[in-house]
């Protein structure tokens, strides 16, 4: 008998053991697997649940806020209120931003104050002044910071204040040079605002200071010297006490009697051209009748005996006078002082730095006749090709006849 059989018997049941073995150990590494990851689920699910536990009491706050303020709006509607109650406070702060650095301020922090606080090291002299102010400013406001179209005029105006139409400049106006510095550094020239350097800075204000004759041609302006500089008009501001001194006249009741019956208009703002023209009064009228309309500078010294003229003449000056004086007590200024003009050799006067075309003139011999002082009055560059002097012209004929006439009857040499 084969004991083939009795051979293959103990090997299947140790295949058997085998496989069972293997598949045992496969089936609890299956499980440990599964349990895990169920495990990681019920974890997730939990924490989704809390998420939306948490959204879910954050919207029944804000459900509770937008009640609270729908109902105090209908409290304020029903109680009479409008738009004019303030607004509700918000009962958080927004937290935006964060606080500035201290670097920071203090590079925004760019002010001079009057008693020269803030101001950086730096000097600049009238005649440096002079040539920075020429290249960068004097576009708008003429060579001699006489203004130019409606660009302001920066020098003269001294005395001017009281006027109908005062000139407000830093030798007429302002109390602090500060100011000055201040605007100009920072805003100056017009479209080009911040390329000045400090030294530039001073030499233009130093040679505003010279045009307003408040230093000499030599004056060398700086950090140091900044407070000795004093302005005309220091004194010619007070501090605002109108709450203490006029508030309480203000707020009264009106008055409302003993009105008067009738109103009579006493001055027309002729100044600024904004009186028509229609419906003027016979003494108007008669005014500019008896005012005379002479037009050449042959006119203007025929008739100025004439006092009318004159007192034209001297209305019309202004627009010379922040550049030039007249009088018992003139001197040269930004222009030169024109006592005794007529009949004197062109560029002649003494003291005073005349540009090239002057010069020539007076080399020449030429002489101030009262028509070739009526044209260069009307049309400085055109009939003094070269000249300095950026003012735009006298516009109106009868006003050149008028200087002229104000000038020769000072009769001052």
């Amino acid at each position: 008998m084969s004991k083939s059989p009795n051979f293959v018997v103990p090997v299947l049941g140790g295949a058997a053991l085998v496989l069972a073995l293997t598949y045992g150990f496969m089936g609890r590494d299956y499980g440990a697997r599964t349990i895990e990851s169920l495990e990681i689920q019920v974890s997730e699910s939990r924490e989704s649940a809390a998420d939306a536990l948490a959204t879910a009491q954050k919207n029944d706050a804000e459900i509770d806020r937008l009640m609270a303020e729908r109902e105090a709006l209908q409290a304020i509607a029903a109680s009479g209120g409008g738009l004019t109650e303030p607004a509700p406070v918000a009962g958080a702060a927004f937290n935006l931003g964060r606080k500035a650095l201290p670097e920071e301020i203090a590079a925004w922090d760019v002010k001079v104050l009057p008693d020269g606080r803030g101001l950086p090291v730096g000097s600049g002299d009238v005649w440096t002044g002079e040539e920075v102010f020429v290249e960068r400013c004097a576009s708008c406001h003429g060579d001699f910071a006489e203004g130019s179209g409606n660009w302001p005029v920066l020098a003269g105006g001294l005395g001017t204040l009281a006027d109908e139409d005062p000139v407000k400049t830093i030798g007429s106006f302002w109390p602090h040079l500060s100011t000055s510095w201040d605007y100009i550094n920072r805003s100056m020239p017009f479209g080009e605002a911040g390329t000045l350097t400090a030294d530039e800075t001073y030499a233009i204000v130093a040679y505003l200071l010279y045009s307003n004759d408040l230093v000499d041609d030599d004056f060398v302006l700086s950090d140091v010297n900044f407070n000795d500089v004093e302005l005309p008009n220091a004194g010619g501001f007070v501090v605002d006490d109108r709450p203490e001194r006029e508030y309480a006249v203000w707020r009264v009741e009106p008055c409302m009697t003993d009105c008067k019956e009738a109103v009579e208009i006493t001055m027309r703002a002729s100044v600024v051209d904004v009186t028509p023209d229609e419906g003027k009064d016979d003494a108007a009228e008669e005014e500019d009748a008896a005012t005379p309309s002479a037009t050449s500078g042959a006119d203007a010294v025929q008739a100025a005996a004439d006092p009318a003229l004159i007192e034209a003449g001297k209305g019309a000056f202004r627009q010379c006078s922040s550049c030039h004086q007249v009088g018992p007590k003139a001197t040269n200024r930004t222009g030169p002082q024109l006592n005794g003009i007529l009949d004197r050799t062109i560029g002649s006067a003494d003291g005073f730095r005349y540009s090239n075309v002057f010069k020539d003139a007076a080399e020449a011999g030429d002489v101030w006749t009262a028509d070739a002082l009526a044209a260069f009055l009307a049309d400085p560059r055109g009939a003094m090709p070269g000249t300095k002097m950026a003012f735009r012209g006298v516009r109106n004929e009868g006003d050149t006849a008028a200087i002229i006439a104000y000038i020769q009857s000072l009769g001052v040499e």
